[in-house]
């Protein structure tokens, strides 16, 4: 109609996204653009290691994150922002929704240990669902999938172990399950947009300690850190966090090579870069500048598009007034976080429903799908004489003893967003015993506990004299005698063991990862009762107790399992389910041995001892790849084929590769497992390939792929894997693969292997 004013373009929703973004960047002023640039908390952050001062409302700002005032609250701010605004523009909400939003999920360490990318993309599923409906998040910041090669770094609970190839299928899955799998679900309800971190290297800082400094050759960046973030961004992430570290000299936040170069220019990502905390301003400790211009200058103009919490890019329209800053280079940021804000659908959909919370969150079928999820991550560690599973009908008298029967923050964990740790929604191992144990007579005697979070850290971290575990103080042999006495009545003693839910995590690292001393003394008084002992360990890394493992006859470990966690460990232990986790990180023997991994360069010299204190112990406590199961598994012959290839000592036998799944194959290969024992059961075959000749030496095994298949007793199944000419490439010191004909070994879960020729 005549006198009528035209819809913007950028509220047009049936135009291209790039045409709306064009469209508002051109109405945009310097002011607008950089606010949008901007991500903050409203009042003070809800992380502890986040220390800042308040932050007021802005409804200009591009994020806020950590907003914990549900969706009626959220859906205010955000009014404010669209509708009290010149422009209109939707403000973004970032919440880190790890492992779940009301639903607690099993922590990604532990979901790695499933080797069930399907799981986690469900859960993911559920998480996105619970976090937009009842907090009105559209963004979380994760997944993490950095490689851990050193447990005292407590951030290794937030990944997805130390090999590349498993944590790249886990980003992926993760990316899938948050965002759906296809550019039209990310704009529906109840998605939100993933966020990669920390890019790159966080996890390699020295000794473990967190916040540090990382050295990292070209090969190693190649080889470890990059793929399981390249697996991201093909994923589909629609935004990538840089990391804290100084990765060679050079902040990650003002990393060029790898902002713009890598991300950008060898993998297509076109989303958006975003900061962690304070890590702009941070580049004064680092020493790198201290000056707020220079700051924003090499942040933004390396690819850090926004900046989290800092408020330091509010320099921005100055610095671009005066010459300093390009234009082209602020609008390009802000076309990334416009781009990810009409892919999400905000300004169509701005507002999230005001639902009541039970509508939401933790719904049955969600409850089920955690207690799922535990149960495929929990990892069978020994088994003595066949203990478990218990014949819950035979038991008359159970001992549950130990510090972690009664904790529910013990099997929620870290990072646990809004699932709460108590008895009502997190039901511990005693809550949930007598149900499975309904003929027993079942004595509580926890014998020791621990430490709440808070706790005072003393100045004295020595682990005899004292620590934030043991404060210094001797076992209290009251409660250890207590606990004695309850065993010595029962038929079987179940101790619950490991560390607080809370001592994993951001700023968590541990010199010693040791059992504390007090349940070491609790486990040692046990022993000597004669009692049948199950340990249950929660914790979120990898602990180092092969002496106190020796004195109990069975060992599950349960991980961080979140909401359904102790009602897994029951299944588990009563045999209603089978254990099928196994271990995604290596378990070393003591704190000496670290770093200690699979795909390891080989020693050079295979004869001779690790260490002369321990020459018996040169291999780590529990490697990588390992698990039990209440049934047996055989494995038929590898075989394999490929269209150049022949089998090392044959003569020259080219075979056709038969029902290639995978265009590109090279090299196809299959084994067939049965199930040789009495019980249900699944096994995971991981395809290992070893390089034994190259001009560049290469690690003694690496992960090619893996599968889960579930069995019958008798039942067998062929699983396959295609690999092509990239998969057989040799890592080269430039960070280059090269292909190099020769043989190599492919090994099935070490069970079975063979040796061919590719050329």
């Amino acid at each position: 109609m005549v006198g009528m004013k035209a819809t913007p373009a950028y509220k047009n929703p049936k135009k291209p996204v790039e045409a709306r973004v064009r469209d508002l960047l051109r109405r945009m002023t310097l002011e607008e653009k950089a606010a949008q640039l901007i991500q903050h908390p409203i009042g003070r952050d809800t992380n502890p290691n986040n220390v800042g001062p308040d932050h007021p409302f802005d409804p200009t700002v591009g994020s806020i994150l950590s907003f914990t005032g549900g969706a009626a609250a959220r859906n205010a701010f955000q009014r404010m922002a669209v509708e009290g605004t010149r422009l209109g523009i939707p403000i973004l909400w970032g919440y880190d929704v790890v492992h779940g939003w009301r639903t607690g999920f099993p922590v990604p360490l532990a979901q790695a240990c499933s080797f069930d990318p399907s799981l986690t993309e469900r859960a993911c599923r559920v998480a996105a669902r619970e976090c937009w409906a009842d907090g009105g998040v559209d963004w979380t910041f994760a997944p993490m999938v950095e490689v851990g090669h050193d447990p005292r770094w407590g951030r290794n609970v937030e990944g997805f172990g130390e090999d590349p190839f498993t944590n790249g299928r886990f980003a992926a899955a993760s990316v899938r399950g948050y965002q759906g799998r296809t550019p039209a679900q990310l704009r529906g309800p109840g998605r939100v947009a993933a966020c990669l971190k920390h890019f790159c290297g966080y996890s390699a800082c020295e000794g473990g300690r967190d916040y540090s400094y990382t050295d990292i050759s070209p090969r190693a960046l190649r080889e470890w850190y990059l793929p399981p973030f390249e697996a991201g961004v093909r994923a589909g992430a629609r935004t990538v966090m840089s990391s804290f570290n100084c990765v060679n000299g050079t902040p990650a936040v003002a990393h060029r090579g790898l902002l713009t170069d890598t991300l950008r220019g060898e993998w297509g990502f076109d989303g958006f870069v975003v900061s962690d905390w304070g890590a702009v301003t941070q580049m004064r400790i680092q020493r790198f500048t201290a000056d707020p211009a220079r700051q924003t200058l090499a942040a933004l103009g390396a690819g850090n598009d926004m900046d989290m919490s800092d408020d330091v890019y509010r320099n921005i329209p100055d610095l671009v007034r005066a010459g300093r800053l390009p234009r082209r280079v602020l609008d390009e940021a802000v076309a990334r976080v416009l781009r990810v804000k009409f892919e999400c659908g905000l300004f169509e959909r701005p507002y999230v429903p005001e639902l009541p919370r039970e509508k939401t969150c933790r719904l049955p079928a969600d409850l089920d799908l955690a207690a799922e999820c535990a149960r495929g991550c929990a990892v069978l560690l020994k088994n003595e004489r066949g203990l478990l599973p218990l014949d819950a009908a035979k038991v008359r008298r159970l001992a549950l003893v130990g510090p972690a029967a009664d904790d529910c923050p013990a099997l929620v964990g870290t990072w646990a967003a809004m699932c709460a740790k108590n008895h009502e929604e997190t039901p511990s191992l005693r809550d949930e015993a007598a149900r499975f144990f309904p003929n027993a007579k079942i004595d509580y005697a926890p014998g020791c506990a621990l430490p709440p979070e808070g706790a005072p850290r003393l100045a004295t971290v020595d682990f005899v004299e004292g620590s934030i575990l043991d404060p210094g103080l001797p076992p209290d042999r009251a409660a250890i005698a207590r606990a004695v006495r309850a065993a010595r009545a029962a038929d079987v003693v179940v101790v619950a063991l490991g560390e607080p839910g809370w001592l994993s995590g951001e700023n968590k690292s541990r010199r010693d990862i040791r059992l504390s001393p007090a349940q070491v003394a609790l486990v040692d008084a046990l022993a000597q009762t004669g009692k049948p002992l199950v340990g249950l360990v929660a914790a979120g890394r990898p602990l180092a107790f092969p002496e106190t493992a020796a004195k109990l006859d069975a060992i599950l470990y349960l991980w961080q399992g979140g909401s359904r966690a102790a009602q897994a460990a029951w299944e588990l232990v009563t045999g209603a389910a089978n254990p099928s986790g196994r271990l995604a990180m290596t378990f070393p023997r003591a704190v000496g041995q670290i770093p200690v991994f699979y795909n390891a360069q080989p020693r050079n010299r295979e004869d001779l001892f690790d260490y002369l204190d321990r020459p018996s112990e040169n291999d780590p406590w529990l490697p990588f790849g390992f698990g039990l199961s209440y049934t047996t598994f055989e494995y038929g012959k590898v075989k394999v084929a490929s269209r150049r290839t022949q089998v090392a000592g044959r003569k020259s036998q080219v075979r056709p590769v038969a029902r290639d799944p995978r265009p590109a194959a090279f090299v196809s290969a299959s084994v067939t497992v049965r199930n040789t024992g009495g019980r249900q059961g699944a096994e995971t075959v991981i395809w290992y390939l070893s390089d034994p000749e190259a001009t560049s030496t290469q690690p003694v095994r690496r992960v090619v792929g893996f599968e889960k298949v579930d069995l019958a007793p008798g039942e067998a199944k062929t699983v396959r894997i295609a690999l092509s000419r990239k998969d057989l490439a040799a890592m080269r010191p430039d960070g280059t693969r090269r292909f190099e004909p020769g043989a190599f070994v492919l090994s099935a879960s070490l069970r079975a292997s063979a040796e061919f020729v590719a050329e």
